[in-house]
């Protein structure tokens, strides 16, 4: 089976400001809600923005994710449960 880009459904999305990780919950078709890391967004010296792969993660995104964790596990077990 090929990719469909019209199944592809993000469902949530948090970024942090200061590092620019992104944190995703994504849903291909009638799968289950999956949990994306990365990318991470950046501002260029020209003013616009652009993405990189995630890489490492610093104590700053640690920190970060543990703070939010808990939503991001209700989200996306509300998700889930919508799914079935």
């Amino acid at each position: 089976m090929a990719y469909d880009s019209t199944k592809d459904q993000v469902l949530e999305t948090w970024e942090n400001e200061e590092t620019g990780l992104t944190i995703s919950i994504h849903r291909y078709g009638d799968g289950d809600p999956k949990l994306q890391i990365g990318p991470r967004i950046y501002v260029k010296k020209d003013g616009s923005k652009s993405t990189t792969k995630t890489g490492r993660l610093s104590i700053d995104d640690i920190l970060w994710f543990d703070e939010i964790i808990e939503e991001v596990k209700e989200k996306m077990s509300g998700h889930f449960l919508e799914g079935t």
